[in-house]
């Protein structure tokens, strides 16, 4: 006999006062959550093609004027600035849903109690509960 799979709401933590979560409320925030990482993954990819296709601009506008070059010297950094932050945005969504597959969403990685469903459905990338959080953002 086997046993029925687990719900993915079940065991989840929760913070003193609120409700567990629901199977349809865990699925919201993955469908969220899913649908950042494919935003992201295209805004990247973009970001990237674009990136690419100025560093081949300036071979191609080596006769630019210290203006027109410093302008597109600054664009190029600003561009590889948003990627590397829409990475970092990916690599924290992709983590949200590996915690929710592995059982372990809603656990604060520093302290170990309960984040917050309230915390969770507001922002579902957060590992840290408030309190970690601000201590954390006070060092």
């Amino acid at each position: 006999m086997t046993a029925a799979p687990q719900s993915r709401a079940a065991g989840l933590p929760v913070r003193p006062g609120e409700d567990p979560w629901t199977e349809a409320e865990v699925e919201q925030v993955r469908a969220e959550l899913e649908g950042e990482a494919a935003t992201l993954r295209s805004e990247i990819g973009q970001a990237e093609s674009d990136i690419a296709e100025r560093m081949g601009d300036s071979v191609v506008a080596a006769g630019d004027d210290e203006a027109d070059a410093s302008s597109k010297v600054t664009q190029r950094e600003h561009d590889l600035a948003l990627t590397r932050n829409a990475r970092e945005l990916l690599e924290q969504t992709e983590h949200a849903l590996a915690l929710i597959e592995a059982g372990t969403y809603g656990v604060c990685e520093s302290c170990g109690k309960p984040i917050g469903k309230a915390r969770l459905q507001a922002f579902p990338r957060a590992t840290l509960c408030v309190e970690c959080k601000q201590r954390q953002e006070r060092r």
